[in-house]
């Protein structure tokens, strides 16, 4: 199998494949292909938003302190295989070519979704090169996620919880937390963020109960600063600045170094240079990605309220430090666009619609229309768009901000636009 054949393979199946209300489909898959989950050790992380910061996180700390490990994360970025990782290497295409053959010869016919498949390549490719330790990352929910067939992890970890996904896990925060809280296991435990609501705390506390699992308690973090752009703050007595922008990013890297802390209570020697380097070097494509350069540009995938108002956040404190806001923005029809772009809008001097960048993608007519209410707005091409914006954002001691969809900033950054 060529790598045409092999992504033509991968490709064949759908998102999110045929209707589930159980694991028997991912439990069957794995199974076929002789179950290499079961022989893995693993962090599994669920959560609406701060599952990729806090996953790089963790296994960067892991990495420095010299373990061997995969990393699965959703979606990708640049290209598929950066899905895929150990250390800082993609899974290469001769192993993704052989391990999707190997599935492919053992696959029946059910509708098996894309991200299914993909994980199984995945767990193949780690057993086959002797991770220490994978750090999992959920797709969508938890309870019926196809991660969620590993054995009891080392440890599991929920980050933050917003609204998202409403048409798959409900329409309150409460009954999404519920899905998410489905990766905690007996014997194992569990962190949570210390930025979820009291509910879903007490949800989740009761869930731990529930199951035999330890619910591991977080140390007050302490803000450093005056919450700009890159936050410092500080944990357990040390001062950290997160390589991440954004003032959320203390509760991701407190919820990281808590399950490093808990990680040595299970043999894994981590150090506190590895975990305070991991801190202050990790850095995380389109999330909230601050490119510095002349003019600065901001990339962030974010595309659900929570996400975009973390964003906002940045965007508010640039504003009163004199920054001017241009905005290139895009997002799918299956978001809370019209609030999103709202949002965006109010706080931007001007804003670029866009479309084109995925089937589903909003009208970038519509959505200039939305945002013509808060501010000036036009549309174009994602290529015209960013350098009208950038242009601006050079003129008037600016900066150039590229969101609402993965989609769209993966676009943004594999056109090297920003370069």
């Amino acid at each position: 199998m060529n790598i045409e054949e092999c992504m033509s393979f991968i490709n064949s199946y759908t998102k999110s494949g045929g209707r589930i209300t159980d694991l028997s489909r991912a439990r069957e898959l794995m199974k076929r292909v002789g179950d290499p989950q079961e022989r893995l050790k693993f962090v599994h992380i669920a959560g609406t938003n701060g599952k990729g910061s806090t996953l790089e996180y963790i296994g960067r700390a892991l990495q420095l302190s010299g373990y061997k490990t995969g990393k699965f994360t959703s979606p990708f970025v640049l290209r598929y295989t950066d899905r895929i990782r150990i250390n800082d290497d993609e899974i290469d295409e001769k192993s993704l070519c052989e391990l999707a053959e190997y599935v492919k010869e053992r696959v029946d016919d059910k509708a098996y979704s894309q991200f299914e498949i993909t994980m199984a390549i995945a767990m193949l490719w780690f057993e086959r090169e002797k991770c220490d330790v994978v750090v999992l990352e959920t797709g969508i929910g938890g309870t019926l996620d196809s991660t969620n067939v590993i054995p009891p992890p080392l440890l599991s970890v929920i980050t933050s919880i917003s609204l998202d996904h409403t048409a798959i896990l409900g329409d309150t925060v409460e009954e999404i937390a519920s899905h998410k809280a489905g990766i905690i296991k007996q014997g194992s435990a569990v962190v949570l963020s210390d930025d979820n609501p009291d509910s879903v705390k007490e949800l989740v506390r009761e869930t731990a109960e529930k199951v035999g699992a330890e619910l591991v308690p977080l140390e007050p973090v302490i803000p450093a600063a005056d919450g700009g752009l890159f936050s410092p703050f500080i944990y357990r007595g040390i001062k950290l600045t997160p390589a991440m922008a954004g003032i959320h990013q203390k509760y991701n890297a407190q919820t990281a170094i808590t399950a490093c802390i808990y990680l040595r209570t299970k043999g894994f020697s981590i150090s506190e240079s590895a975990v305070i380097e991991a801190v202050e070097t990790t850095q995380v494509r389109a999330r909230v990605q601050y490119i510095d350069g002349e003019p600065p540009v901001i990339v962030d995938g974010g595309h659900n309220p929570a996400g975009v108002s973390m964003l906002s956040l940045m965007l508010m404190y640039l504003s009163t430090r004199g920054k001017k806001i241009y905005t290139v923005m895009g997002m799918v029809d299956s978001k809370d666009y019209i609030d999103c772009v709202k949002t965006i809008s109010g706080l931007s001097d001007k804003l670029f619609a866009v479309d084109g960048f995925a089937p589903n993608a909003v009208p970038a007519e519509t959505i200039a229309d939305i945002a013509s209410f808060r501010t000036e707005a036009e549309f174009g091409t994602l290529a015209e768009c960013a350098e009208k914006a950038k242009g601006l954002a050079r003129e008037n001691n600016g900066v150039a901000v590229i969101c609402g969809s993965l989609y769209l900033a993966s676009e943004y950054l594999n056109q090297n636009l920003y370069l």
